[in-house]
């Protein structure tokens, strides 16, 4: 089990029709937030059971996927921790998190991170100190910032939601949509589990929040409620 088997794998199911759709669907182009990244062309599900028919590959076979110029070899090597990170032991959950945390300039889209983070940041941190996610907060790396802020739904999940808010209001002037995207749905998930906390927030924060951000967080909320909202912007 090695990262160039792993390579080799999703190489031989690559598709360029698809790769040229992706490429434009994940905004890879000059300028763009994804720009110079590189597709094979394969679904995410097919890209994620090769990663679970290879996950005991060693910790330099992951760094090696993560380096990868190839988007699906990179969600591979993330997969491959979060899968690894499950059953393991306390001190290698830690060295997993490392190698996570080490490598957030190659979980370089949205796909990468909000389908792993989750699972290795969040839930590493749901017993510690979560300083961290204030750092990847301030980071000026959009990946660091998104990570910080989904790895929150673990939290979410355990109805502790103060990090959550407090990184949602530290968002509102943040300038990219996919950051008012995330906010926004942090925000949905609390009101999921507690939407008179979120309520709360609503009203004293409406008005200083994207639109974007708003809409996704009362997705759910009826249609007198959404209304109400909307109309304190």
């Amino acid at each position: 089990m090695t990262a160039e088997f792993i390579l080799s794998e999703l190489q031989s199911i690559a598709n360029p029709e698809k790769a040229s759709f992706l490429q434009r669907f994940f905004k890879t182009g000059k300028g763009q937030y994804a720009e110079g990244d590189v597709f094979l062309g394969i679904t995410n599900p097919l890209t994620r059971n090769i990663a679970k028919a290879n996950k005991q590959i060693s910790q330099e076979e992951i760094q090696k996927l993560l380096d990868m110029p190839y988007h699906e070899a990179r969600l591979a090597g993330v997969v491959i921790i979060v899968e690894q990170f499950k059953k393991a032991s306390e001190a290698r959950r830690k060295e997993l998190f490392e190698l996570y945390i080490k490598n957030t300039s190659r979980i370089n889209n949205w796909d990468l991170v909000d389908v792993t983070c989750p699972h290795v940041v969040g839930l590493y941190l749901l017993d510690k100190d979560r300083s961290i996610l204030y750092d990847l907060a301030d980071s000026s790396l959009l990946w660091d910032q998104r990570i910080a802020m989904v790895s929150t739904v673990t939290f979410i999940r355990h109805k502790e939601y103060d990090d959550t808010l407090a990184l949602a209001e530290k968002f509102f002037t943040h300038k990219h949509d996919l950051m008012h995207k995330a906010v926004g749905w942090m925000l949905r998930e609390v009101g999921k589990k507690d939407k008179e906390t979120l309520v709360d927030f609503l009203e004293r924060n409406t008005i200083k929040m994207p639109r974007t951000t708003l809409r996704y967080a009362i997705e759910h909320f009826s249609a007198p409620e959404r209304k109400h909202f909307m109309e304190m912007k």
